[in-house]
């Protein structure tokens, strides 16, 4: 893909981020945005791998466009990149969220709202960790990652390593 398609979807998807971060406070309905990329994202990953990871996440978008521009540029920690810590951040974040859904009002408003909730704390910590490190740091262990890594390497027929 043209660099220049690159920074055209970018700086698309970039709006999404803060459309669900701050709008999703006032308008709860906004959280289903999160669950139908994260859907999309993870049948595409079944035809064209971690596509969706390199431009068309708006949070990879924000951190590129946005964080870089703050970030210290050091060394990403050795830890964040094993696959005992990918696994373990996707059972914790997968976890939690499921934990949220169990126990939440059973309204459209209440469930909507988990999913900017979750949005707003994963985006935090990917801010935190991307201005003391790389700016795209949260992304070599980010949960969406490693499912869409999972699910590419079963259409591979491969066992790849997260």
């Amino acid at each position: 893909m043209p660099r220049l398609n690159k920074r055209i979807f970018q700086s698309i998807m970039f709006w999404f981020l803060p459309l669900i971060v701050v709008g999703g406070l006032f308008f709860p309905l906004l959280g289903y945005i999160v669950f139908i990329m994260m859907i999309t994202m993870l049948i595409r990953s079944y035809f064209k791998g971690r596509l969706w990871c390199v431009f068309l996440c708006p949070r990879g978008s924000f951190l590129d466009i946005l964080v870089s521009r703050f970030s210290l540029k050091r060394n990403i920690p050795r830890l964040f990149t094993t696959n005992k810590f990918k696994i373990f951040a996707l059972f914790l974040f997968m976890g939690f969220f499921i934990f949220r859904l169990i126990n939440a009002e059973k309204s459209w408003y209440a469930i909507g709202f988990i999913f900017v909730q979750m949005c707003i704390l994963t985006t935090l910590i990917s801010i935190v960790l991307g201005v003391c490190t790389k700016e795209r740091c949260w992304c070599t262990f980010c949960p969406m990652r490693t499912l869409q890594t999972k699910i590419a390497s079963l259409r591979k027929g491969k066992n790849t390593s997260l």
